[in-house]
């Protein structure tokens, strides 16, 4: 297969996801180098999480840019430099513009909590539970231009009880969550995924 390829992970926030991930390379359950971290708020907390497991990390306002194009080539110079194979979005709250997605197609992943294409958008939890569903869940997808519409890797579904309100139901998606993205880094690490049309197949 070759040596292990290297990763950056995208947040904004807490970084729950991403300590799934630090969590998952340091078990060698992602068989990954996680190089990187960057982040568009310099009080994320997933800045700390990254210093914590002595992994580089970086905040770059968005506000220091005069548009989205000048954020993301910023981004992608630190890519360069540290030899980015593929990309993580973990709770990343800003889309990414064509030119970035073009540096690395079917290699940027990200994570969404609802069985797309159901529930787009950043109030997915809300909306499921809102809207009455009796099964929402998660699904694992490759980033395009068009948000939460790149082609599915895998979905697991999350039952809502009538008890569950937006906090509960946060908890058991994210206990999903933590689960199976590690699992779906792992697999695009290791070149395990083929993509057909929308269609993705594990190797």
């Amino acid at each position: 297969m070759g040596a292990f390829m290297n990763f950056a992970v995208l947040a904004s926030g807490h970084g729950g996801n991403l300590q799934a991930i630090i969590n998952a390379v340091k078990k060698k359950k992602i068989k990954a180098h996680l190089k990187l971290v960057v982040s568009d708020r310099a009080d994320a907390y997933a800045l700390v999480r990254a210093r914590k497991a002595n992994i580089s990390s970086v905040s770059i306002n968005p506000q220091d840019f005069p548009d989205r194009e000048a954020f993301d080539r910023k981004v992608l110079e630190h890519f360069k430099n540290f030899d980015i194979d593929f990309v993580v979005l973990a709770g990343y709250m800003r889309l990414l513009g064509r030119r970035f997605i073009k540096q690395y197609p079917h290699k940027i992943l990200n994570i969404h909590p609802a069985l797309l294409p159901a529930f787009k958008g950043v109030r997915a939890i809300r909306e499921a539970l809102a809207y009455g569903v009796k099964v929402t869940g998660v699904s694992v997808h490759f980033v395009v231009e068009e948000m939460d519409s790149g082609a599915i890797i895998m979905q697991q579904a999350v039952p809502i009880s009538s008890r569950d309100t937006a906090k509960s139901l946060a908890t058991k998606i994210h206990r999903v969550e933590h689960k199976i993205y590690p699992q779906a880094i792992d697999w695009l690490a290791r070149r395990k995924l083929r993509v057909v049309g929308r269609r993705v197949f594990l190797r």
